[in-house]
């Protein structure tokens, strides 16, 4: 049985675990160990998520399967003042590839955009990520390519994808 449900402050370690999980296998092969650590610094932080909730500008949500928090989500809804829900963070445990979590989380990420008044999901993804293939299946497509400059020499190079419901 999978729950989403919003997150808070306390569940910064938690995410903090998913990440210190999820990103040496997602971009273990893609980015170097520097920009590995200097992005782990940057976005997750206990500052930088402290900040981040403090803002809201994203809404944080644990995915949990039964009892164990198996990922979190960060979204926006009307990003840039537009009918866009903006998913800015999406991280599931490996071992729930293959169970069709990922997919149960999109389709709430996108009754959570419509409640909020949306007609499409937005996201970048690194363009190396595997994850792109499975975006497609559940129709994301690319509209862009961004390259953002994060500091210290480093670019974040990703595909714009997008989803319209």
């Amino acid at each position: 049985m999978i729950a989403i449900s919003e997150a808070t402050v306390s569940d910064i370690k938690q995410i903090q675990h998913i990440v210190d999980i999820t990103w040496p296998i997602t971009y273990g092969e893609i980015l170097s160990k520097e920009q590995l650590d200097y992005m782990l610094a940057l976005f997750y932080s206990e500052e930088a998520l402290t900040e981040q909730f403090a803002k809201g500008e994203q809404l944080f949500y644990r995915v949990d399967e039964g009892a164990s928090t198996v990922g979190f989500i960060g979204i926006e809804h009307q990003y840039k003042g537009q009918a866009i829900t903006k998913i800015h963070k999406i991280y599931l445990l490996p071992e729930t590839q293959g169970k069709g979590i990922g997919k149960k989380v999109m389709e709430e990420i996108e009754r959570l955009g419509a409640e909020n008044n949306s007609n499409a999901l937005s996201l970048n993804v690194n363009r190396f990520n595997p994850a792109i293939g499975f975006y497609k299946k559940i129709g994301f497509e690319v509209i862009g390519e961004s390259d953002l400059d994060i500091g210290n020499g480093y670019l974040m190079e990703d595909f714009v994808m997008e989803k319209k419901f």
